[in-house]
């Protein structure tokens, strides 16, 4: 199949796909005499695993681990569970993270009532007076 025909029947952006062929998380496919991009169902199913991990917000270098493990199915999954228990821990901070800033951004929208100013604008001024935690990334 083409690479439209492989990004159609995944759900992705051509772009997308060669994307993760550059960062090697999909092989190459195989090459016609006129240049086109031949994929295979290994394709499909590799794009189709990468994606979902992506779902997850798993990071390329935490996918091409996955890979790896998966190139060799014989071992235990312990390097696995540990690899999504940092990610879970990950996951967890940026929750808190977001907490802060949501916690953050009512505060600033109770200091303003409607019907003042620009001039009197309790957000604006709470923003420029750096009322405000530097955790969020």
């Amino acid at each position: 199949m083409r690479i439209g025909q492989l990004a159609q029947l995944v759900g992705v952006d051509t772009q997308t796909i060669r994307f993760y062929e550059q960062q090697g998380l999909l092989p190459p496919p195989y090459r016609q005499e006129n240049g086109y991009r031949a994929y295979t169902e290994k394709h499909s199913e590799q794009l189709t695993f990468i994606r979902r991990c992506r779902m997850l917000d798993l990071s390329l270098a935490e996918i091409r681990e996955l890979q790896s493990y998966q190139d060799n199915p014989h071992q235990p999954c312990t390097a696995i569970n540990a690899l999504l228990d940092d990610h879970i821990s990950h996951v967890r901070s940026q929750i808190i993270d977001l907490q802060t800033l949501e916690r953050q951004l009512v505060s600033l929208r109770s200091s303003c009532n409607d019907g003042r100013e620009i001039k009197a604008c309790g957000i604006l001024a709470g923003i420029s007076e750096g009322g405000i935690q530097n955790k969020v990334n």
